[in-house]
Order: C-alpha cells, then sequence, then structure tokens
C-alpha cells in the first residue's frame, strides 16, 4: 500500500481563491484536504488577485494536518503558467490541474513546475473529466511519479457525455470504473466528483457510500455542510475495524501454531482478507492520528 493511498482523504473541499473568509474558515473545518480553486470559483478579472491570495494561504502553515491544494487553470487558458508558477513558489501538497487527457499533460505540468522550483514535496493531482480522460486513465495515472491523485470531474464528464444527472449515476459508470481501475493498477489514490445538490443530504449520503463502496478514497465537497457526512461515510466503521483486528489475530495465531487454514465465523481467509484488514486498521489509524 502506498502512503498515497493510506493518507486520509475523505473530504476534499473546494474553497473559491478569491473569497478571504472562506480561506480563513478553512482553517477550522474538518475536512481532510483543501482545495485552493483559482479555475471555476474565480471571475477573469479576479484571478490576479486570487491567485496572489491563495498561493499566500498555501505557504502560511496555517491548516494544520489539512492537506492545502491549489486548483489552476485549465492548460490553453490564458491563466494556466502563471498559476503553475506562483503555486510552485507557494509549494503546496499538490497541485490539482483540471482537464488533464493525455500523459503529456501530465509531463508538461511536471516541467513547468519543476523549471518553477516546486519543491518534491508539492505532488500533481490530475482532474479526469473528459471521455478521452476515462480512455486515457491509466497512461495519465502512470504518467508521472509526482503525480498521486487522479480527481474525478463528473460534472464536466456528463456535460461531455450529453448525460443527465440521476440518482445512482448510470450513466457515469463506466467512465467511473476506468478511472477507478487506472488509479488502482498505478498505485495512485482517487477521488469521487462533487455533489450538487447541497440541501439534499439524504441523497448526498447515498451517493458517499456508493463511492465507498466503488472504491474510492474520498470525495470532493463543495460546500461545508458536506464535510462530517463525508468523513463518516469514508471512515472505516467500528464493526469493521473490530472485524479486522478479529481477522489479523486469527491469521497471526494460525501462523504461529503452524496451521494453513484459518477460518474467522465460519469464512475461510485467505491472505487477501489478511491484508485488506491490515489496510482498514492503517487507515482508521491515521484518521484517529489527526
Amino acid at each position: 500500500m502506498s502512503d498515497a493511498i493510506l493518507r486520509p482523504r475523505r473530504s476534499v473541499l473546494y474553497m473559491p481563491g478569491a473569497n478571504e473568509r472562506a480561506l480563513e474558515k478553512a482553517k477550522s473545518l474538518p475536512a481532510d484536504a483543501l482545495i485552493l480553486d483559482l479555475e471555476d470559483a474565480v471571475a477573469p478579472d479576479a484571478k490576479a488577485d486570487a491567485r496572489k491570495r491563495v498561493a499566500a494561504a498555501a505557504a502560511s502553515g496555517e491548516y494544520g494536518y489539512r492537506e492545502v491544494t491549489i486548483r489552476v487553470n485549465g492548460p490553453g487558458t490564458a491563466w494556466h503558467a502563471d498559476d503553475l508558477r506562483a503555486a510552485a513558489e507557494a509549494g503546496p501538497d499538490a497541485v490539482v490541474v483540471p482537464k488533464v487527457d493525455s500523459a503529456d499533460t501530465v509531463r508538461e505540468v511536471e516541467r513547468a513546475l519543476e523549471a518553477a522550483g516546486a519543491p518534491d514535496r508539492t505532488a500533481i493531482w490530475a482532474m479526469v473529466e473528459t471521455p478521452r480522460a476515462m480512455l486515457d486513465a491509466r497512461a495519465v495515472a502512470a504518467a508521472s511519479e509526482r503525480l498521486t491523485v487522479l480527481v474525478m470531474g463528473t460534472n464536466d464528464l456528463a456535460k461531455e457525455l450529453h448525460a443527465e444527472h440521476v440518482p445512482g449515476r448510470a450513466p457515469l459508470l463506466t467512465g467511473l470504473s476506468l478511472a477507478l481501475l487506472a488509479a488502482r493498477d498505478t498505485g495512485k489514490a482517487i477521488l469521487d466528483g462533487v455533489y450538487n445538490d447541497v440541501k439534499n443530504a439524504e441523497g448526498f449520503e447515498a451517493e458517499c457510500v456508493q463511492g465507498r463502496q466503488f472504491g474510492f478514497d474520498g470525495k470532493t465537497l463543495i460546500h461545508p455542510s458536506q464535510v462530517e457526512p463525508c468523513n463518516r461515510a469514508f471512515a472505516p466503521s467500528a464493526e469493521q475495524i473490530a472485524r479486522a483486528q478479529k481477522i489479523i489475530d486469527a491469521f497471526d495465531e494460525a501462523t504461529r501454531e503452524g496451521r494453513g487454514v484459518v477460518t474467522v465465523d465460519g469464512r475461510m481467509i485467505e491472505n487477501l482478507h489478511v491484508e485488506d484488514a491490515r489496510r482498514i486498521l492503517a487507515l482508521a489509524e491515521a484518521i484517529a492520528g489527526r
């Protein structure tokens, strides 16, 4: 298991880079990670000021345990190069790059960050949000060691597919699955896309559960009210933790006694179950350590 996967990223909240109060408020929210946004949440005439504000916030060291990232404007826009330079100098935990369709784009971003002096700790998070990105997701994920996380852009993906937003997300399931396969095959973390209806708590929680069951490490969020239910949904439950410990204890005991067959509650236990149990306990420990 890589550190990129074991680091808790249950809740990853977008914060508008042009809003000083929002950036201040983020210091007290229980989100695992923050995306300080220079793209969709910032009007064109506010981009320059927001860039300075976000860079200062990311470099401040005032966000505690929270992973702090900067979302730059996409490749091909008038602001992309300046955003990358500012982010590299600020040295956040990661730079979130929208509209990443190919491995070449990842490598171009990597070269630009390194040319601008980005520290080694600054990772790349690639947003995959187009049909082409879904079909080339593995190449994108494998393009660089600096790339540690794939971020689903489900609103843009639905738009590109001419799909409707429906409960259960049937039109998006193929894309979600392709991106998940790519992330797991390359040892990268992956975050689910946003849920747009901030007043629909029941629908939001259902989508969190679906994302967790699919295998996502967490979910990107658009409102602070979504943080706590998202944290609950993506954290191992008390029952999962107890069962994981039971599996490991039974396996260790059988190993000491030289027994080749292990059962827990009548079910055969194999190495894969033990590995999954260790992953659950490691994640629970990482969350408890916050």
